[in-house]
């Protein structure tokens, strides 16, 4: 594949911005290359970012569901596969893409340029993982890892990421008739300005769990997610 000048400019300008230097420029110039780009110069297909992307989407999925495995302790299966897909979505990735200014780095082809290409989701998500495909390939998977880490889990809350714990115990006990649910608080600790509230969940008159957070409605969270662990566990044994 062959380099554009004004090109590598803005190669070695994303390399600044990401604190990662490749040893093969050739990977960044084509993880910042859309097929219309080289369908309208009539380079070869595989020239475009998207067998990149094929790679770069399975580097990230590993990467975050080891972060996910470590920083959700306990969680099931089918609770960490949701907060997976919520972190490496096309909108997810996409608002990381755009706070890297990552569309202005692509190459793509005039029609995408005149129909704002550079910003659309669709195209700038893409090319966030084929960017870790190519980190990967370039460095291996700590160099992914890095990248993976300071610009889409650096934020990541894996308790937020998490679906909404008080809605999917509400959806269950209504569906298995278990009563209306209520919040009790059990204790409030230490300074205003570092309070830990501890709640439980009480269905139907009958207490199942508690959990503590740094506010009452987080604590509530807690307890909820506590209680379908528990309800799960009662049901396989």
């Amino acid at each position: 594949m062959r380099l554009v000048d004004d090109h590598i400019i803005s190669c070695a300008s994303l390399e600044e911005k990401i604190g990662y230097s490749f040893t093969d420029q050739n990977l960044l110039v084509q993880a910042l290359t859309h097929t219309s780009y080289v369908n309208e110069i009539g380079e070869s297909r595989e020239a475009a970012n998207e067998r990149l992307e094929f790679l770069g989407d399975a580097v990230l999925e590993l990467i975050v569901s080891d972060y996910l495995y470590r920083a959700c302790e306990g969680e099931e299966e089918g609770v960490m596969t949701k907060a997976r897909v919520g972190i490496v979505s096309e909108p997810a990735l996409a608002r990381q893409a755009q706070a890297l200014a990552l569309g202005d780095h692509l190459r793509i082809g005039r029609g995408e340029e005149k129909t704002g290409g550079r910003k659309r989701p669709s195209i700038t998500s893409d090319a966030m993982e084929a960017l870790i495909g190519a980190l990967y390939l370039d460095g291996g998977i700590e160099a992914a890892k890095a990248f993976v880490e300071q610009f889409i889990l650096k934020d990541a809350d894996p308790k937020r990421a998490l679906p909404d714990s008080k809605t999917a115990l509400q959806e269950y006990a209504q569906a298995h008739s278990m009563g209306e649910i209520c919040y009790r608080l059990i204790k409030a600790e230490g300074p205003d300005h570092e309070r830990v509230f501890t709640m439980e969940a009480v269905i139907g008159g009958v207490t199942y769990a508690g959990g503590s957070g740094r506010s009452k409605k987080a604590a509530e969270q807690e307890a909820a997610r506590a209680t379908l662990r528990l309800i799960n566990n009662n049901q396989e044994s």
